[in-house]
């Protein structure tokens, strides 16, 4: 059976996969969108958790309303990414600084 200690582990464990991929990987945007999808779903799972041992249903539908904005958020950001690869044909960390104004 499933305890809460592991839950809480496993949440955590993938906070901070998110978390390492953004520290680590600085050059790749797309692998810093990924990580911060996994920090989502990592938050999304502790809700979830937590409802279900509290035997409250708000922690699942705030986990539902964090994964549609983390979807909506995706979405944009790989939209915009599609079209800076069209003008610069490269997606680079150092070039969007180029972008600002």
């Amino acid at each position: 059976m499933i305890t809460q200690l592991y839950c809480e582990n496993y949440t955590f464990f993938l906070f901070l996969v998110g978390v390492l991929g953004i520290f680590l990987n600085q050059k790749s945007i797309i692998i810093i969108i990924m990580s911060l999808e996994i920090m989502f779903l990592s938050v999304s799972f502790n809700f979830i958790f937590f409802s279900i041992y509290l035997d409250n249903i708000i922690g699942q539908l705030f986990a539902l309303a964090i994964l549609t904005v983390a979807a909506s958020e995706s979405s944009i950001g790989l939209a915009i990414l599609v079209v800076y690869y069209r003008i610069r044909n490269t997606i680079t960390i150092e070039l969007m600084t180029l972008t600002k104004g």
